[in-house]
């Protein structure tokens, strides 16, 4: 279940896809399902129900434009994957 913070930080950061640190994308991810294993120089998050479904974050304090763009897009992936889901059990 996504939390309502969550939705509200994935509509921001499809509007602003600059000036996102480490912290918005944990929050972000995390609100979605996503786990993070942890790693050196990256945090790598994947989903446990769709562990094809993961992302590598760097650890820097302000991220890179392309950071918020693969968040989103990766978060869209999961929201199709799931209607599919949901509506196959519907069936």
């Amino acid at each position: 279940m996504t939390s309502r913070a969550a939705s509200k930080l994935l509509e921001t950061m499809r509007l602003t896809k600059s000036g996102w640190g480490q912290k918005d994308f944990h929050r972000l991810l995390q609100g979605y399902g996503f786990i993070n294993k942890g790693g050196k120089k990256h945090n790598k998050y994947y989903h446990p129900e769709h562990l094809n479904l993961w992302i590598s974050i760097p650890r820097h304090n302000i991220l890179k434009e392309w950071v918020a763009v693969e968040s989103v897009k990766l978060i869209d992936e999961l929201i199709t994957k799931e209607k599919k889901t949901n509506e196959t059990k519907k069936s």
